[in-house]
């Protein structure tokens, strides 16, 4: 018990370090996602909350989820127009994402080298490169 309210204290705190109210809502999602390393759609937050008990909107959960990958809480990796995740390592790196089983896993930056990125348009500068490999089971 005391490791639930030490995680509900870091995540209240994280939330709050990063400019949000930590409602009732953001706390539990946070505890859901924040807990250690790890990516989760949408659709997997709202469905661990409910094996849990809570009673959360869908609507709730995007929202809320949005509202972190916004202030920098999380990153949000779209793998595909129908498929985004939401992501509690926020500092740069790259993933492979598996098209047979839906999982998304960490490419260290140091791991994977960018070369001949194309000239940027005039007065432009890149803010952020990010690469999803997407692979398949043998």
């Amino acid at each position: 018990m005391d490791d639930v309210i030490e995680l509900k204290t870091k995540v209240q705190e994280k939330i709050k370090l990063y400019g949000l109210r930590p409602t009732r809502a953001r706390t539990r999602i946070g505890m859901i996602l924040l807990d250690k390393p790890k990516h989760l759609s949408a659709e997997q937050v709202h469905e661990k909350l409910k094996q849990k008990g809570y009673s959360i909107s869908k609507a709730t959960v995007y929202n809320t989820l949005n509202a972190f990958a916004e202030y920098g809480i999380v990153n949000e990796v779209t793998v595909d127009p129908s498929r985004t995740y939401y992501d509690s390592t926020t500092t740069p790196h790259h993933h492979f994402f598996n098209i047979d089983t839906g999982q998304l896993q960490d490419i260290a930056s140091d791991d994977m080298n960018v070369e001949n990125i194309p000239r940027l348009p005039d007065n432009t500068q890149i803010q952020d490169l990010e690469i999803v490999v997407k692979i398949s089971n043998k």
